[in-house]
């Protein structure tokens, strides 16, 4: 497999295999394809503490380590799935949910291992960037009172049939 220009890499405290096993469970054309544990001393312990997961998710490569506390997950940085329908948004929420996922406003939320995502409706983009400003504005302000997107009423508010 040919190694993408850039890589979303991720540190975590000790779960990078479980976590990226978590993930690949829901999103198709996601897998685990290696686990490497460092085999020289480091700053995060012992030769074999350190393990490296490279994993796939809808195809794309990530890495992630279990290396120790260093940096907790911020909003910082976010990952962003985009949806086409209810259906596939509501099966993305719910499943960065489990185990003790928290949602947040306007399609955020952070999952179990504290990494924030962003589970968002593709129309919105174009509802959002209406060149008519009111359906623009409607549509934005509907988006303000979310946690979890709802297609439906995001179309209402931008036609301005809300009620």
């Amino acid at each position: 497999m040919a190694i993408q220009k850039i890589t979303p890499f991720l540190w975590y405290a000790t779960e990078a295999e479980e976590a990226a096993r978590f993930y690949a469970t829901i999103f198709p054309d996601s897998r685990v394809t290696k686990v490497s544990a460092m085999q020289a001393e480091s700053p995060s312990g012992p030769p074999g503490s350190v393990k490296v997961v490279d994993f796939l998710l809808f195809g794309q490569q990530f890495v992630a380590m279990s290396a120790g506390r260093m940096d907790p997950f911020n909003h910082a940085i976010s990952l962003v799935v985009n949806c086409d329908t209810q259906k596939e948004l509501d099966r993305y929420w719910d499943g960065l949910l489990q185990g003790g996922g928290q949602p947040e406003a306007c399609g955020w939320l952070k999952d179990r291992y504290g990494v924030s995502w962003q589970i968002v409706p593709t129309v919105i983009w174009r509802l959002m960037s209406d060149p008519d400003t009111a359906k623009a504005r409607r549509a934005a302000e509907a988006m303000m009172k979310m946690i979890k997107f709802d297609i439906a009423a995001l179309e209402a508010a931008h036609a301005g049939t809300a009620g």
